[in-house]
């Protein structure tokens, strides 16, 4: 699905942050994240998501009904890529893992960086150093 999407993502000048795909009921929710430099517009989601649509409904890929929603990446802006971690070294994430570590999954603390493709995030005193496939979700914790 993702290589449907970028292109016409990137087409319209913008950038592909990341794409959920979830189950609601009867009904699944596809959920696209964009971003650009100068920040996402009404018109921007607008325009992409008139295009995906399109190519969505000719690729006939998603067999049930879905509802698509194009937006930005917001405050809490989810963290999908190593760049994505990269660029926000310094802020606070909170994070979920796929399994836990000492009894625990969810965890919050300042991302530190990315070292041999592996996260790097402060959590107190300590540190934790995870793949990319531990972490289930992160997302920013917006600061104000």
């Amino acid at each position: 699905m993702l290589s449907l999407i970028a292109p016409v993502v990137e087409s319209l000048d913008c950038e592909l942050v990341g794409v959920e795909y979830a189950r609601q009921g009867k009904r699944s929710l596809l959920r696209i994240y964009i971003d650009k430099e100068n920040g996402v517009g009404v018109k921007d989601c607008q325009r992409i998501s008139h295009q995906i649509s399109g190519v969505l409904d000719v690729e006939d890929i998603i067999k049930e009904q879905y509802q698509l929603e194009v937006s930005s990446p917001g405050l809490d802006r989810p963290l999908y890529t190593l760049a994505h971690f990269e660029r926000f070294v310094g802020h606070k994430a909170k994070l979920t893992l796929v399994s836990p570590i000492k009894g625990q999954r969810k965890f919050r603390g300042t991302l530190q960086g990315v070292e041999d493709e592996q996260v790097i995030v402060n959590i107190g005193e300590d540190e934790l150093v995870l793949s990319l496939n531990a972490i289930d979700k992160a997302n920013l914790i917006p600061e104000f």
